[in-house]
């Protein structure tokens, strides 16, 4: 037995808010004219970072479910190395990868100057909101526990 507690669960005025974030991000990327597969590619490289499960099970359907390729998504926990992604996506991965770990300030100025190389003030802004909104919903899914069903 988990000493686990749902926190969506046990304060669902709060998570519905953060489902709201999440879709306004979602709606500034649209906006931006960034595709579904690119921040469905952010959504799944953060959760890598962070190690939840679930947002992987639930963000890897998406991505597929978007038309993203098993290559693409087999290799994205090592993207840098991959040939593979566009230039705007590796720029994308830089920003919410920076998002997600906060590196030292020196380190977080390089890849925000990496990143505008090849995205607007809109598609940058729309990114981090779209990585700092996984990253919520990875600490609500692993602080309350919430696990993977297998699918049959």
């Amino acid at each position: 037995m988990s000493d686990r507690i749902g926190i969506d669960e046990q304060s669902p005025s709060v998570y519905k808010s953060q489902v709201g974030v999440a879709f306004a991000a979602k709606q500034a990327a649209k906006r931006a004219g960034l595709d579904r597969l690119l921040v469905e590619l952010v959504n799944v490289r953060v959760s890598q970072l962070n190690g939840c499960a679930r947002c992987l099970d639930v963000h890897t359907r998406a991505a597929r479910e978007a038309g993203e390729t098993e290559q693409r998504l087999n290799v994205l926990a090592a993207w840098r190395e991959a040939g593979v992604y566009s230039d705007q996506e590796r720029a994308a991965l830089t920003l919410a990868e920076v998002v997600t770990v906060l590196p030292p300030p020196d380190e977080q100025e390089r890849a925000y100057a990496a990143a505008r190389e090849h995205l607007d003030d809109h598609q940058f802004a729309a990114v981090a909101w779209i990585a700092i909104t996984i990253n919520a919903f990875n600490r609500i899914s692993i602080v309350s526990g919430h696990e993977v069903h297998p699918r049959g």
